[in-house]
């Protein structure tokens, strides 16, 4: 009797696991889709290559190295042993089986490996329209095999920073990845754009901020409701299990708050943006969604609908003043990136104390802090390296020209005048 519910709940798990995992992948969709509807229409083939491309080398990377980096394993050069039935009972003879670890190992590492790939498509839109396709990808492959594996091995992987000091010991905590993942990314983004600098025509020598729109926000909204999709399995996938009526419950509860906050996200960016621009802007609504997801990411599981809600309130309205102060910057990121998973992913992370008691503040600045310090330094080093040698900013013919036709030789709409 024993091993059959054993086996029920190890195939519970893990198809539970490989579902959210596929709900993950699916993000990719989301980020393309996203990115093609805010960029002008001249570069929307490059963007849609960069985001296909930098899916299948973090598939590849983490596979070959990230991985064994993170958790100390790896799955390159040999196979996953099956799980043994008789030596878990075994184990848990004394107390009964408790469904610990029930999911092969298989899923872990399918799971894993989309979360590498929403880091990268992070960066994707912050360095849109303006970097060379070549040197976004050689960096794709150095943050995926090695700046993100490090970084996940201080705090998911269990590992002390640089063998000093423990994460977890000290009081940090992150369920799904606001600051592993979504924070991360951001900040290998800003390094990219500081490097990178504005797009030609975006910031006037008088001091004044030109708006580029997008192409297309029907896509943008595409893609906006497919992330917001894929979040139930990025953060009802940490949960890490189903098949038993505790964690059945603490799924239930994270797909509500991730729901929740990012309502609450949407629509307090939809009011703040009307207040300040007068109008109901759309790409504040879309991002002030996205800002609230990010926002829940770092805790789903423990705050009330009701502070879920308010979580991603905080996120939407935080966007939007993040946004537009990275603008009078000069800070140039097309799509906002850098303002949703950096500056929300950070708020998420210091918001989890008030309703995590095995969480602290200063262990959520301390983390925050390791987290951005390694993947930005680092980060800074690789783009510098990359602008040295083979540079990252196309001539001003290219850029002006378009991406798609210099990087792709197609255009993604031919039969419409360029923008």
């Amino acid at each position: 009797m024993e091993n059959q519910i054993f086996e029920l709940q190890y195939a519970i798990d893990t198809f539970y696991f490989l579902v959210c995992g596929a709900l993950v992948m699916w993000m990719a969709a989301g980020f393309a889709m996203l990115e093609a509807g805010l960029v002008r229409s001249k570069n929307t083939t490059e963007i849609l290559t960069k985001n296909v491309a930098l899916f299948a080398i973090s598939c590849l990377m983490y596979l070959i190295c990230g991985y064994a980096i993170m958790y100390g394993g790896g799955y390159f050069l040999q196979g996953i042993e099956a799980v043994d039935v008789a030596e878990v009972l075994a184990t848990s003879a004394e107390n009964g089986f408790d469904g610990d670890s029930v999911y092969s190992g298989a899923s872990d590492f399918f799971f894993q490996v989309v979360f590498v790939a929403t880091a990268m498509s992070i960066v994707s839109g912050a360095v849109a329209e303006r970097m060379k396709l070549w040197a976004f990808l050689a960096f794709a492959v150095v943050m995926t095999a090695i700046i993100y594996p490090m970084e996940g091995s201080w705090t998911w992987g269990g590992n002390d920073v640089f063998g000093m000091f423990n994460l977890g010991d000290a009081g940090f905590s992150d369920f799904a990845g606001s600051g592993i993942v979504h924070m991360a990314g951001a900040a290998a983004a800003l390094a990219g754009v500081l490097l990178l600098g504005p797009r030609a025509g975006k910031y006037s020598k008088d001091g004044k901020i030109n708006a580029i729109p997008g192409a297309n926000l029907p896509l943008a909204t595409l893609g906006t409701f497919i992330l917001w999709m894929g979040w139930f399995g990025f953060n009802g996938g940490s949960v890490l299990k189903l098949g038993d009526v505790a964690n059945a419950h603490a799924v239930a509860m994270v797909f509500l708050n991730t729901n929740t906050a990012a309502a609450g996200g949407a629509i307090t960016a939809l009011i703040v943006a009307r207040l300040v621009f007068g109008k109901a802007d759309l790409t504040m609504l879309l991002n002030g969604a996205l800002a609230g997801l990010v926002v829940i990411t770092a805790e789903p599981s423990t705050p009330t609908a009701l502070q879920a809600t308010l979580f991603g309130a905080v996120g939407g309205a935080l966007v939007v003043a993040s946004i537009v102060t990275l603008d009078k910057l000069r800070i140039d990121d097309p799509v906002g990136a850098i303002s949703v998973h950096g500056t929300c992913g950070l708020l998420g992370l210091l918001l989890v104390p008030l309703t995590n008691d095995g969480s602290e503040f200063t262990g959520q600045l301390l983390g925050a802090a390791t987290i951005f310090v390694w993947v930005f330094g680092v980060s800074l080093l690789v783009w510098a390296g990359l602008k040295v040698a083979v540079g990252i900013r196309v001539s001003e013919e290219d850029e002006y020209e378009g991406m798609d036709y210099v990087d792709c030789g197609m255009e993604a709409y031919p039969e419409f005048t360029k923008q």
